[in-house]
């Protein structure tokens, strides 16, 4: 059931959890994000990166995503995660995404408020929600790369939060809190009191968790109470995919042959199972 992004954060808001957003760069993350939330029938947020188009155009995989949306069993938002370009927002919007994430984190604060403006006015007129981004969670979300060490980082200020959140008007924020995107080299220091007063500031607006992957059971579940309502995840769970595949590779004995279809059909069961997880913890199923 295809539904918008505020329309789903509204579910978050009315259970007190956080509704994950997975990154489907490819048909076998699809089918492993939507299998798992209709087994353990949760709310789903399917995403793709503008930083994907290298691996797979937007304009092949959107509609799958969209069309598999509809189908599904649990209520499913189709979202445009990390969008730069206003091109590349209106692409997703005439694909039929229902939610959109302009991020300007690293542009001056005006230009991201103005830009912002334009990003919602665009959205609104499909019906479709709008995520931004203030402050700054450092590497682009391309489950490549280490994220730790990364001076790009700036924290939210919860204050200039609240002014931006009133004058854009978006659904929802996403908020440097203390994650990062990126392979976790340590466990990451949060500093949930950010997302306590952006919560405050911003008349409760929903908080989201980029950099998911890699943080604690704990550290989900506190940022959750704190307000946290969506928690992007993608690294992690691509690489589980990649494990799996290699140890079958691995397993093969010499002179067999290697079928790509065993192989893609291992990544998507690990796949399916990480997110599972992933979806318990969000959802405090566990």
């Amino acid at each position: 059931m295809l539904i918008t992004l505020k329309e789903i954060l509204q579910i978050a808001e009315e259970r007190k959890i956080a509704v994950g957003s997975f990154n489907a760069p490819n048909l076998e993350s699809l089918c492993a994000i939507i299998g798992a939330a209709e087994e353990l029938d949760v709310p789903v947020i399917l995403q793709f990166a503008q930083c994907h188009e290298s691996w797979i155009p937007l304009s092949v995989m959107g509609p799958v995503m969209v069309e598999m949306a509809k189908a599904a069993k649990v209520p499913v938002c189709v979202h445009l995660d990390h969008g730069e370009t206003f091109e590349y927002l209106q692409q997703a919007l005439n694909l039929g995404f229902t939610g959109i994430m302009y991020d300007g984190s690293l542009l001056p604060y005006e230009e991201n408020l103005e830009n912002t403006k334009r990003a919602a006015a665009m959205a609104a007129e499909t019906g479709a929600g709008v995520e931004a981004e203030l402050g700054s969670m450092g590497k682009r979300e391309s489950g490549t790369g280490e994220g730790e060490g990364d001076d790009t980082k700036i924290y939210t200020d919860p204050v200039l939060a609240g002014q931006f959140v009133e004058e854009t008007g978006v659904d929802a924020l996403a908020c440097s809190f203390g994650t990062t995107h990126g392979i976790y080299l340590r466990s990451p220091q949060l500093d949930f009191d950010v997302v306590r007063n952006v919560r405050k500031e911003t008349a409760g607006i929903p908080v989201v968790m980029h950099g998911g992957s890699g943080v604690g059971r704990e550290d989900f579940r506190e940022a959750i109470r704190a307000g946290v309502r969506k928690i992007n995840y993608f690294t992690y769970m691509d690489k589980c995919g990649g494990s799996a595949a290699g140890a079958y590779i691995r397993a093969v004995k010499e002179g067999e042959p290697v079928f790509f279809s065993s192989i893609i059909r291992e990544a998507e069961h690990a796949m399916k199972e990480n997110v599972k997880a992933a979806m318990k913890t969000f959802a405090l199923m566990d």
